[in-house]
C-alpha cells in the first residue's frame, strides 16, 4: 500500500464514519435537517462502496452502473443545496432550477451512455460544472451564515464551508484530469488529499463529537463565568439580564436568547423584549411554561406542535427551534432561560445540558443580586432609623430649651397675674417669651426648609439680586467688636435668584461663622464674578472641621466631632439648606477647613438669568471623594449649625 492509497482509504473511512453517525442521529431524531445530512452521506457512501466492490472484483463495470454512479454524483450538489436551505435561506427559484437541471443531467447522461455517444464526455463535464457551481454556492452560504453566528455555531458553519470548498476542489481536479491525462497520477493524489480534507471538515461541521463541542464552547463559557462575579453589581436587574442573555448567545451559539423573570405578584413570566415587556402565564400549552412548571429543561424543533401558545409569535420572528431551561435557586423559582434559532440543526442534544448549566449560573447571579438588594434595603432602613433617631434627638434637644423657657415664663406671668391682676405688665418677661417663641418658630421653619430642600422645592420666584447688598445686610446684623464682619468685592455681583433664599444662604453661613468662632475673630465675606459664575466665600477663624467630617458636612443632622452640643446649639440643618439653595439655583457649594484653622465655605452661583430645569432637583445621598460638594455629587447637605 502506497501513500496515495493510504490517503484514499482514510478518506473513505472518514466519510463512512460520518455516514454511520449522522444516520444514527436521523433515526433517533428524524428531523428534516438530520435526514438531509444522512441522505448526502448515504450517497457518498454508496459511491465509495461501489469503488471498493469494483476494485475487489465483486462488481463488474457496466453502462447502467456508470449511469447510476454519475447520477448519484450529480445529486450530491443538489443534496448539499438542501442542506444549505436547512441552515440558511436558499431562494426557491434556485432550488427548482437545481432540481430540473439534475433531472436533465441524469436523463442526458443515461441516454448518451446507453447509445454510446461520443458526447458523453461533454455531458459529464457539464455535470461536473453543475456540481462545482452548486458546491461553491454552499461555500458562500455557509461562510455568510457563520458571520451571523458565534461560539459553536460559528465554528460548525466554518467547518462545513471548508468541507464544501475541499469537495469542490476534488471535483474540479477530476475535471482537469480529463483534459490533462499526462498529469493524472499527480492530480489523482491531490484529489485524494482534498477528499480527505473534505471528510475531516464535514465531520467537524456535521458530526462534531461532544468533547469537541465542549472545547468549542469553553472560551465563551469561560468568559461568561468570568463575568459572573461582577454581574450582580451592575446598576439594574435589567442590565444584568441583558449581559446574561449576551453570554448565553455566545456560549450556546444561538442567534437569540432571552431570560424571563418570574413575577410572583402578577403570576407571570416577564420577558424584556425589544418592543417592550412580554408577559407569559405558565401553562402546559407553551413549552416555556411547561419547563417552568415541571422544572425540567426542554427542546423542541416544532413550536407549532409543541408550544401552540407561542406559535404565532414564533412564526412572526422566524423561530423554529427552542431550548428552555428553568432558573431555580433551591426551591425558589426565579424564571426561565430560552435559546431559540430559525434553524433546527443549530442545536444538539448536549446543548440542553449546557443551557441548564447556564440557567443554574444565572440563578446564582440573580440570587446574589437579590441579596445585594436586600442588604441595601436593610442598610437603607437602618439609615432611616438612624436619621429618625438623629432627628428626634436633635429636635428634642433644640426644641426643649425654648419650650422650657416659654413654659417657665408663662407660668411666672400667670402667677404674677393671679397675685395682683392690676400689676403692670412685666415687659422684660414678655420680651423673653417672644424671643423664645421666635427661636422655636425658626427651628420649625428650618425643619420645613430641610424637607423642601430634599424635595427640590426650596427655591421660589426669581428676581435680580445684588449679592453684595445681601451680604452687607447680613453682615450688618452680625457685626460686633468680637466678630467684625467684612464684605469684600471688586465690582458689581448681580444675578437672578430667589432673594429670600439668597439672604437665608448668607444668614446661615455668617451665623455659622460667628457661632463656631467662640474665641472671636473676623468673618470675611468675599464676592466676585468670573467665567459666567458669581463666587461667594465666607471665611472664619473658628474651631474648624475635622478631616473625617468634611465628606459629610452637608448631610442632614451631621455635626462635627469637635462640636459640643451644650456649647453650640443647633440641629445640623443649616448647611443642608445652604446646599439646597445653591444647587436649586444651578450652583454648588464646597468647604475647606482644618481643626483650629478656621473654615471657608465657597458658593458658586450662575450669573445668567436662565437656569435649566434639570439643575433644580431633590438632594440625593452621595459625596465627592475629596469632601467638597458639587451639584453632581448629590450629597444631602447637613449643616454644622
Amino acid at each position: 500500500m502506497n501513500a496515495d492509497q493510504l490517503v484514499q482509504y482514510l478518506s473513505w473511512t472518514m466519510y463512512t464514519l460520518i455516514f454511520v453517525l449522522v444516520s444514527a442521529r436521523a433515526i433517533h431524531r428524524p428531523l428534516r435537517a438530520n435526514i438531509d445530512i444522512a441522505l448526502f452521506f448515504t450517497v457518498v457512501t454508496i459511491i465509495i462502496a461501489q469503488s471498493v466492490l469494483t476494485t475487489l472484483k465483486y462488481l463488474q463495470p457496466s453502462t447502467i452502473l456508470s449511469a447510476i454512479i454519475l447520477a448519484l454524483l450529480y445529486s450530491m450538489g443538489y443534496l448539499l443545496l438542501r442542506l444549505t436551505d436547512d441552515f440558511s435561506d436558499v431562494p426557491r427559484w434556485l432550488m427548482r432550477s437545481a432540481e430540473v437541471s439534475l433531472a436533465l443531467l441524469v436523463v442526458g447522461t443515461l441516454i448518451t451512455l446507453m447509445l454510446g455517444m461520443r458526447e458523453v464526455l461533454w455531458v459529464i463535464l457539464v455535470g461536473l460544472a453543475y456540481l462545482v457551481a452548486l458546491i461553491l454556492y454552499t461555500v458562500v452560504a455557509f461562510v455568510r451564515e457563520s458571520r451571523r453566528s458565534s461560539g459553536v455555531t460559528y465554528r460548525r458553519m466554518r467547518a462545513v464551508a471548508a468541507g464544501s470548498l475541499f469537495l469542490c476542489a476534488t471535483f474540479f481536479l477530476l475535471a482537469v484530469s480529463i483534459f490533462l491525462p499526462n498529469l493524472s497520477g499527480f492530480l489523482t493524489a491531490l484529489t485524494h488529499l482534498t477528499s480527505l480534507a473534505s471528510g475531516i471538515s464535514y465531520f467537524l461541521g456535521f458530526a462534531p463529537p461532544s468533547v469537541l463541542r465542549r472545547a468549542w464552547q469553553e472560551p465563551e463559557l469561560r468568559a461568561f463565568l468570568g463575568r459572573a462575579a461582577s454581574l450582580p453589581r451592575l446598576p439594574t436587574t435589567a442590565a444584568i439580564v441583558e449581559e446574561m442573555e449576551e453570554g448565553v448567545r455566545a456560549s450556546v451559539g444561538a442567534p437569540h436568547a432571552r431570560i424571563a423573570l418570574w413575577d410572583e405578584t402578577a403570576q407571570v413570566l416577564r420577558f424584556n423584549m425589544d418592543n417592550g415587556p412580554l408577559d407569559l402565564a405558565p401553562s402546559e400549552a407553551s413549552i416555556s411554561g411547561r419547563s417552568f412548571l415541571t422544572q425540567r429543561p426542554l427542546f423542541t424543533d416544532n413550536i407549532r406542535r409543541d408550544s401552540p401558545a407561542m406559535a404565532k409569535a414564533a412564526e412572526a420572528s422566524g423561530t423554529k427551534a427552542l431550548l428552555v431551561a428553568p432558573i431555580t435557586a433551591g426551591d425558589k423559582r426565579l424564571g426561565i432561560l430560552v435559546a431559540y434559532a430559525p434553524r433546527t440543526p443549530i442545536f444538539a442534544d448536549e446543548d440542553l445540558d449546557l443551557l441548564q448549566l447556564l440557567a443554574d449560573q444565572a440563578a446564582v447571579i440573580l440570587e446574589s443580586r437579590a441579596l445585594i438588594d436586600e442588604a441595601a434595603r436593610v442598610q437603607a432602613r437602618e439609615e432611616v432609623a438612624r436619621l429618625k433617631e438623629d432627628f428626634l434627638s436633635a429636635a428634642a434637644h433644640d426644641l426643649k430649651t425654648p419650650l422650657t423657657t416659654i413654659i417657665a415664663q408663662t407660668q411666672l406671668l400667670e402667677r404674677r397675674a393671679m397675685r395682683d391682676p392690676s400689676a403692670p405688665t412685666d415687659i422684660a418677661s414678655v420680651r423673653k417669651l417672644l424671643k423664645e417663641i421666635q427661636r422655636l418658630k425658626t427651628l420649625v421653619l428650618e425643619l420645613l426648609d430641610a424637607a423642601r430642600a430634599e424635595q427640590g422645592k426650596l427655591v421660589g420666584e426669581r428676581e435680580e439680586v445684588d449679592l453684595i447688598a445681601a451680604a452687607q445686610e447680613t453682615c450688618a446684623r452680625h457685626d460686633s467688636d468680637r466678630h467684625p464682619c467684612v464684605v469684600e468685592a471688586g465690582g458689581p455681583v448681580l444675578g437672578t435668584y430667589d432673594a429670600n433664599r439668597i439672604l437665608q444662604l448668607f444668614e446661615n453661613l455668617v451665623e455659622n461663622a460667628v457661632k463656631y468662632s467662640p474665641e472671636g475673630g473676623p468673618v470675611r465675606v468675599k464676592l466676585w464674578r468670573e467665567g459666567g459664575w458669581n463666587h461667594i466665600t465666607v471665611t472664619d477663624a473658628g474651631i474648624g472641621i475635622p478631616a473625617d467630617d468634611l465628606p459629610n458636612v452637608f448631610e442632614r443632622f451631621h455635626r462635627g466631632k469637635n462640636v459640643d452640643d451644650r456649647q453650640f446649639a443647633g440641629m445640623g440643618l443649616g448647611l443642608f439648606i445652604c446646599r439646597g439653595i445653591a444647587e436649586q439655583h444651578g450652583g454648588r457649594i464646597s468647604v475647606s477647613s482644618a481643626p483650629g484653622g478656621g473654615t471657608t465655605f465657597h458658593v458658586e452661583l450662575p450669573s445668567a438669568s436662565q437656569v435649566s430645569s434639570d439643575t433644580v432637583r431633590p438632594i440625593a445621598a452621595s459625596t465627592s471623594g475629596d469632601g467638597a460638594v458639587s451639584p453632581a455629587s448629590g450629597v444631602a447637605a447637613k449643616g454644622r449649625s
